[in-house]
């Protein structure tokens, strides 16, 4: 595929770099086989820890240089970057759907969100701005202002491969950190092919090697950058209980993280909702990535007297999607990631079958042409009840859960009552519903939507959930603050050392 020659994508490759040189690792060959045709793509050599260590040591060494660039000049960097991922749109984008599973256009627009953080981020480097606060003491002046922290760990999961790295890089690029940047080992070569774009760049405007690394692997390089005290922030997406490993390292050494983790998102489909309009934000939501998005939508809570006729739009609409080759533009959805998770798929059925779920399209793997990979399924729906176990978990998967309500205090008490806390919902025509579900009393997700969809958030906010969703912050608003360390500072130009408090120390 001439995709993948374009990328420099080999038969086996070097997993581990620090930006500008590729590390021999004596670490085991793994494999990435791809989901739409279950054929391997190609090999890569896992980060050892010899090489682990190195790419540590050289992260370090070029952070004492990078640190000093002054920030225009590093989002000048990161806009060249942004340029550069503009010229590999089209087969870094194929990589994306081939290696992962999504469709082309999310492929595509996967990249396209690593366009627009790169832009974000040039603004950005001229805006790290702190605060200037009045002193009680005369003839002195107090002022913050906020330093790079050093090293930053990037943990990404397969459903982004590629865009989620992006939101933590640019930020800490500009922001003066230096980053080492662990891929999903379900998707390595996207890790590949990006670190080759990146050393494109770097090589051109003469950045210290180390600013950029790549470890490879699994759980165990995880562990090492978790537990590492020369990397002050790790910044991990993934499952609630990688997660929570993650945060006790971390916290036992007192360092700082991020965490993105999972996801049980629901849209209101209020009474005065527009039902057309609602079918797309849910239909989109909950098979769009093959319900593998953190922001997939999971559960509707449908007003009771809409249940029906919306029921039946779902109905119609599922009986529509097209699913296979997720390069083919014409499909709608495309293979989960392995077979794993088509495991796990039949047995969160089985289980929502045992429990009293009533399904109204059945859920099955697909099977015959075009299927030979074993990891294309059907997108289901099942009508339950909110406090069913299974509905409480989050299942990366099509499977829609569909539940009743009466009013709106209620439909939001049932929106609220699960473990996690990241997107949400509310389709509804009805100026008092949509501020209810904004205010204090509404909605206690990170994301809180009004008239579109739980999936599909844009880059200039910031993003993430409550609860056991990790309660971290990434991409735009504020969130830069993460990846820099917050200083104050007082300044006397008087000729006398009066105390705070008015505090007397003569002597």
């Amino acid at each position: 595929m001439i995709f993948l020659e374009q990328l420099h994508i080999e038969k086996n490759n070097h997993g581990t770099s620090t930006g500008l040189e590729w590390i021999e690792s004596k670490g085991e060959l793994f494999e990435s086989y791809s989901p739409v045709d279950g054929k391997l793509i190609a090999a890569v050599i896992a980060t050892d820890k010899e090489a682990f260590e190195h790419t540590v040591l050289k992260s370090q060494e070029a952070f004492a240089e990078w640190k000093t660039w002054p920030a225009p000049k590093r989002g000048d960097i990161v806009r060249q970057l942004g340029e550069a991922m503009r010229n590999y749109k089209e087969p870094l984008g194929k990589l994306v759907s081939y290696e992962m599973g999504k469709s082309l256009q999310e492929g595509y627009g996967e990249v396209q969100e690593m366009i627009d953080i790169c832009d974000f981020a040039v603004g950005l480097s001229r805006q790290l701005y702190g605060l200037t606060m009045h002193s009680e003491r005369s003839k002195h002046r107090m002022y913050e202002q906020w330093h790079p922290l050093g090293t930053v760990g990037i943990i990404s999961a397969f459903n982004f491969p590629v865009a989620v790295w992006s939101w933590n890089a640019a930020l800490a690029w500009v922001c003066g950190d230096v980053c080492i940047w662990k891929p999903s080992e379900k998707t390595p070569l996207c890790g590949i092919a990006i670190q080759h774009i990146v050393a494109e760049i770097f090589k051109k405007n003469n950045v210290p090697d180390g600013v950029s690394c790549l470890v490879q692997g699994g759980k165990n390089i995880g562990e090492w950058l978790s537990n590492d005290t020369r990397i002050p922030l790790i910044s991990a997406t993934g499952s609630t209980r990688m997660g929570k490993a993650v945060s006790v390292a971390v916290a036992a050494r007192l360092g700082k993280s991020i965490l993105e983790l999972g996801g049980n998102n629901a849209i209101i489909i209020s009474k005065d909702a527009d039902l057309d309009m609602a079918l797309i934000g849910a239909v989109f939501g909950a098979v769009g990535t093959a319900g593998q998005r953190c922001t997939s939508t999971r559960r509707l809570i449908i007003h009771e007297n809409v249940y029906e006729t919306f029921k039946q739009k779902l109905v119609n609409a599922y009986k529509q999607l097209k699913i296979g080759d997720p390069l083919d533009s014409n499909n709608h959805v495309g293979p989960l990631i392995d077979k794993d998770a088509v495991a796990l798929y039949l047995s969160s059925i089985n289980q929502c079958k045992q429990q009293g779920g009533k399904f109204i399209v059945d859920g099955f793997v697909l099977e015959g042409k075009g299927y030979e990979s074993g990891c294309y399924v059907q997108p289901c729906i099942a009508e339950v009840t909110n406090e069913l176990a299974i509905v409480q978990h989050e299942t990366f998967a099509p499977i829609l859960y569909l539940m009743k309500y009466k009013t709106i205090d209620e439909a939001i008490a049932i929106q609220n009552n699960v473990p996690q806390g990241l997107s949400s919902s509310i389709m509804t025509l009805n100026m008092r519903e949509a501020e209810q579900f904004l205010s204090q009393s509404g909605s206690d997700c990170g994301i809180a939507n009004v008239n579109i969809g739980t999936s599909g958030a844009e880059i200039g906010g910031a993003f993430g959930g409550e609860k056991e969703t990790g309660g971290g912050r990434e991409s735009g608003s504020d969130a830069w603050k993460a990846y820099m360390r917050r200083q104050t500072n007082t300044i006397n130009w008087s000729d006398k050392l009066p105390l705070a408090q008015g505090i007397q120390f003569n002597f």
